[in-house]
């Protein structure tokens, strides 16, 4: 199957366009002739339109018996053959422009990248759904259908759609609406968005115009310089608030969420428009989100992480909004519609860490005072450090704020952990999902007899940061967690062999995304301390007699190496207390 023929255009005027534009401000402010300019930009133009000509050409795919082929490139060829097994989501995305030409974009995204593994530029929207509906067709009869009769069935019906007979109709589940985005509720989501990323590129510009601005100042006493910098600080915020409330609008608009038998799809985007499918049995945790402004009106939102590249989130792996606002008993109802968990009851770290953390806060108080005091003294420059001086209460209200919303507990079949005040973030992880068991001591740490436990999971994509954590447990407490996840984690997965869910082992981006890992000779879990002093991972397998029946059935090799899931983590530098940026 081809290409839209509109792709070649507009493929074309997106590598031209950068060009085109300079040779425009080239010609008109004189600095080149315009006829060179004009001549120039034809040959431009037609290369660019000979090139894309020939990528049409080259491009096809196909869908075969058992992958998703796709044949591509013009100097270097690439063929490529996606198994649907591999396939999490398909996506479909749609620009303003790609509307107005009835083009749209389709990315196949797999378990194990950090990017868009099948990438289709571009084909017709209606051809586009047609797609996502016919892999998510296949993949669940590759699912259902394990006798010898149905596969020669299906061989042969596949056989007859490639010799160009017309394929048979697929047969799509009834779709039943779970979520719908209200122009009230976006527009909620817009005031309680906040972009602090404005902050920081003002601060930058505006740094090099405190001389400038000082000399429209009517005098630069302590007190005219606090107000004006109150005022630019409320003005930043201000700034900062409205350019989250626009991305956050334009993102979500049009929100809506459906269920299609095990598959969640989504649609939403203004001026990009995606749509796209969310699989239950990928989901390798969900993630309650809220903030101060959101706790106080009520609402949440509920990200689903999957082991694949999500495209169209800023380049987050595997994350995916579900519902971008809710009132939270609403996004709970959710959560449990696909991971029924209970209401969790979180264990908070020992009361001595909130006396560390205001150690620490109050020492970087300390820290600032004496550099503000210091300038005042010595660079005769006239800075209230009195000011920073007051915040000793605030760090020490900051501190128990920060034990207070950090947590974990057990449930009967999920792992629940709680971390952040600002942007707090509830995790929800079933036990059958977990790849690792990370005990994390720091120096700082051990000299408070505390831990951080860590279950990895195949959609993480970092440290900590992304991954479900007990932080700053009792070092007890953290050995008993460990070994505890790791019976469960045991249970769990013996549970699902009997339910014969082959399909819901747990993945391992390194490896096969449906292959059970293995078990060593002693049936313990393996011990990696490659980590150094202070660090130690128990990594749990399943049995190899689940792996060798697994392997029977896809006939794929289930060898696993056991430390593959810690040599993913073996470079991670965490800091001084295993913390991530967004949780302090």
């Amino acid at each position: 199957m081809k290409l839209s023929p509109l792709s070649i255009p507009y493929r074309a005027l997106q590598k031209a366009s950068t060009v085109l534009v300079a040779l425009f401000f080239l010609g008109t402010s004189g600095t080149v002739d315009g006829v060179v300019t004009i001549g120039i930009g034809v040959l431009v133009a037609a290369a660019a339109l000979a090139y894309e000509t020939a990528y049409y050409r080259r491009f096809e795919y196909e869908c075969t018996l058992d992958t998703f082929d796709i044949a591509s490139g013009v100097i270097s060829r690439r063929d490529r053959e996606i198994p649907y097994g591999r396939i999490q989501n398909v996506d479909v995305s749609r620009n303003v422009l790609q509307r107005l030409l009835g083009i749209a974009a389709v990315d196949l995204e797999t378990a194990g990248g950090s990017s868009t593994e099948g990438a289709i530029r571009y084909v017709a929207a209606s051809r586009a759904t047609d797609l996502q509906r016919e892999i998510r067709r296949r993949k669940a009869t590759r699912a259902d259908e394990r006798s010898a009769a149905q596969e020669a069935d299906r061989r042969a019906s596949d056989l007859d759609s490639a010799d160009g007979s017309k394929p048979p109709v697929p047969t799509e589940d009834p779709e039943t609406e779970l979520f719908t985005l209200s122009p009230a509720e976006l527009a909620l989501v817009g005031a309680l968005s906040f972009d602090p990323r404005l902050i920081g590129l003002l601060a930058f510009v505006g740094s090099g115009s405190v001389p400038v601005l000082s000399g429209f100042l009517p005098s630069t006493t302590a007190f005219v310089v606090t107000i004006t910098g109150v005022i630019a600080l409320g003005l930043l915020l201000v700034a900062s608030w409205m350019v989250g409330a626009a991305v956050a609008i334009t993102n979500y608009y049009g929100f809506r969420l459906t269920r299609t038998g095990d598959d969640l799809r989504y649609e939403r985007g203004l001026f990009k428009r995606y749509s796209g499918s969310i699989p239950t049995d990928k989901v390798q945790s969900l993630t309650i989100t809220d903030n101060p402004a959101k706790r106080l009106a009520g609402y949440a939102t509920l990200t689903i992480e999957t082991a694949g590249y999500a495209p169209g989130q800023g380049g987050t792996y595997g994350s995916q909004a579900a519902v971008p606002l809710a009132r939270r008993d609403r996004v709970r109802e959710l959560a449990r519609e696909i991971e029924a968990f209970d209401d969790p009851d979180f264990r908070r770290p020992p009361a001595r860490v909130r006396v560390r953390y205001a150690i620490r806060y109050v020492a970087i108080v300390v820290a600032l005072t004496a550099i503000a005091f210091g300038a005042d003294r010595f660079v005769a420059a006239t800075i209230p450090w009195y000011v920073t001086a007051a915040l000793v209460p605030v760090a020490v209200i900051a501190a128990h704020y920060k034990w207070v919303h950090r947590g974990y507990w057990l449930g009967e079949n999920h792992l629940l952990t709680r971390v952040g005040f600002w942007k707090r973030k509830t995790r929800v992880v079933p036990y059958y999902r977990i790849q690792t068991l990370i005990d994390a001591r720091t120096v700082f740490q051990r000299r408070w007899r505390i831990a951080t436990v860590v279950a990895d999971t195949a959609g993480s994509s970092g440290f900590i940061g992304r991954d479900a954590a007990a932080l700053d447990v009792d070092a007890a407490d953290a050995d008993r967690l460990r070994a505890d996840l790791s019976d469960r984690l045991r249970t769990a997965l013996a549970e699902r062999r009997g339910r014969g869910s082959s399909n819901a082992t747990p993945t391992d981006v390194t490896a096969d995304p449906e292959r059970p890992p293995v078990e060593n000779e002693t049936g313990t879990p393996d011990v990696d301390r490659s980590a150094g002093d202070g660090e130690f991972r128990w990594v749990t397998d399943e049995t190899q007699s689940a792996a060798d029946a697994y392997s029977s059935e896809t006939g794929s090799n289930a060898d696993v190496d056991p430390d593959a899931d810690a040599d993913r983590h073996s470079d991670a530098d965490p800091d001084a207390d295993g913390n991530s940026d967004d949780e302090r």
